[in-house]
């Protein structure tokens, strides 16, 4: 498999178990540790089990995200009103500038945003859908 190909299957989750465990205690080619002051990682298991925590807290985040995204439904009078340009855009530029300033790639997080609204916006419409009543 070529690196390019394994790494956005890495990045992903696609590749899992001994394709992962042998080269989790392996050495890095390169650098020190960065992270915490340099006190991790000295291994890719270090590295993936951070990874592992911060997924949970990221997904606990939007589990509570979706809620309101949930309760916001409340004061749209259709699905149709659900999506709202300029607040997008007000979100994508408040989240780029707090990546800036937390050393996160701008883009990143600007990507990372527009498709979580898009995914949230989805999930707002159907969740109008299923909790209007009909014919009110």
């Amino acid at each position: 498999m070529p690196i390019a190909a394994g790494a956005a299957l890495l990045a992903i989750g696609l590749l899992s178990g001994p394709a992962l465990a042998a080269d989790a205690d392996h050495p890095a080619y390169w650098g020190t540790p960065s992270v915490d002051g340099g006190k991790c990682c000295q291994t890719l298991a270090e590295v993936r089990e951070n990874i592992d925590r911060l997924d949970r807290q990221i997904v606990s985040a939007m589990s509570e995200r979706g809620k309101y995204v949930a309760e916001a439904g409340r004061f749209k009078k259709d699905p149709s009103a659900v999506s709202a340009p300029a607040r997008v855009e007000a979100i994508v530029q408040r989240v780029r500038k707090m990546a800036e300033e937390d050393g996160l790639a701008p883009d990143v997080a600007e990507k990372s945003y527009r498709a979580m609204i898009a995914a949230f916006e989805d999930y707002e419409r159907a969740e109008w859908v299923k909790r209007h009543p009909a014919g009110q």
